[in-house]
């Protein structure tokens, strides 16, 4: 079957109403394809939970619509691409999720190096306290050359992408609605910002309009995208303890920034700390605490960064740019000093002396031989 034919019918699917994430999963669970799901009878559709008379046949009128042409043809026009689950384009991290999307929405661009990413939440209400620990966390965060990934909602979301803006840095902001439809629409500016600085993703059709049950979806793809979630202000009825929970069910890392102690507005953030997330003063504690990547990352013109990049462990983005740079030319497999010496443009004093530092901070171990190798736990 031919590409394009695939696409439409992915498409299809994702434009029926009805089929939500966990819906989406069951049917390709039954059927593998989103092909086989259009194609399959009533009878076979009606055998799966949660598909009633209603649903079949919506599934079954879908094929023959034109809407999928129509909205592919929307977003060629509009430079939408779209991340298909399976292809190289679509986040790994994200594939490996529970009830993961069939079909990213994307304008601007995902990169490699979005990978390293922290999903920062929070409350929409927010204090002014909140507002500035947001935009000063994630401004130092993408400094270091983490992806700020939040919700382009208002308050703690908003104050995080703008954060990671100032400094220069990545943001994505996984909306709930479809692109052409950016909510609220008092950040449609910031949203066009974010497109030339990163990304806006959503797996909502172009126009699908703002409704409750889409925030909590979406929070899903927050925390699925990111290797942690850190929590700025949330009462413990916010939206963002859904996040918190998606990203513990996923396996992320969790973090929470205190606020005064007899604030209401800080309560699900304390109720955290409390029950174990570590408690969030600076970047460092973000960075170090995250564990070794299962992938190599690969990032290119980084802030701060050398021209090309692999990261094994976001610890090693708490290094000054020199210690980076001779690291990224230890390799896992031993490799003879001499050999780093030659690579770097830098004093032999100076580079013997940063791979004693390093050796230090545990990112390289000397063998015998006059060899050394990366470290990558």
């Amino acid at each position: 079957m031919a590409d394009d034919d695939a696409l439409l019918e992915i498409l299809a699917l994702n434009l029926v109403n009805g089929v939500g994430p966990r819906m989406l999963t069951l049917l390709l669970e039954r059927f593998e394809t989103a092909g086989r799901v259009l194609r399959a009878s009533g009878a076979e559709l009606l055998d799966v939970p949660g598909v009633g008379p209603k649903l079949s046949a919506e599934i079954t009128r879908a094929l023959q619509s034109d809407r999928a042409v129509n909205e592919l043809k929307r977003c060629q026009a509009a430079g939408i691409k779209l991340l298909i689950r399976g292809s190289d384009q679509f986040p790994p991290m994200l594939e490996e999720t529970c009830d993961p999307p069939n079909v990213l929405y994307c304008q601007g661009e995902y990169r490699e190096g979005d990978q390293l990413a922290i999903g920062v939440v929070g409350s929409r209400s927010c204090t002014m306290y909140g507002r500035q620990q947001a935009e000063r966390l994630s401004g130092a965060l993408a400094r270091a050359g983490i992806t700020i990934i939040s919700g382009l909602a208002r308050g703690i979301d908003a104050a995080a992408h703008r954060g990671a803006l100032a400094a220069g840095g990545r943001t994505i902001a996984v909306c709930a609605t479809g692109l052409e439809n950016i909510y609220p629409p008092e950040h449609q500016r910031l949203s066009e910002e974010i497109c030339e600085a990163g990304a806006l993703l959503t797996e909502s059709p172009l126009d699908r309009a703002p409704s409750a049950g889409l925030f909590p979806q979406r929070n899903r793809i927050i925390s699925g995208l990111s290797l942690g979630v850190l929590v700025i202000e949330a009462n413990r009825k916010s939206g963002a303890m859904h996040t918190v929970r998606h990203a513990m069910e996923q396996g992320r890392e969790v973090f929470a920034v205190p606020g005064r102690i007899d604030c209401p507005a800080s309560q699900g953030c304390h109720d955290l700390i409390r029950d174990g997330v570590p408690l969030v003063r600076d970047v460092d504690d973000i960075l170090e605490a995250l564990g070794p990547l299962l992938n190599p990352v690969r990032r290119n013109e980084s802030v701060g960064a050398p021209l090309t990049e692999t990261v094994l462990t976001p610890r090693e983005l708490t290094l000054n740019d020199q210690e980076r740079l001779v690291l990224n030319i230890v390799t896992l497999e031993p490799i003879l000093i001499d050999e780093v010496l030659r690579q770097l443009e830098l004093e032999p004093s100076r580079v013997l002396s940063t791979l004693t530092i390093l050796e230090m901070k545990r990112f390289v171990r000397r063998l015998p031989g006059g060899l050394v190798s990366r470290i990558s736990h």
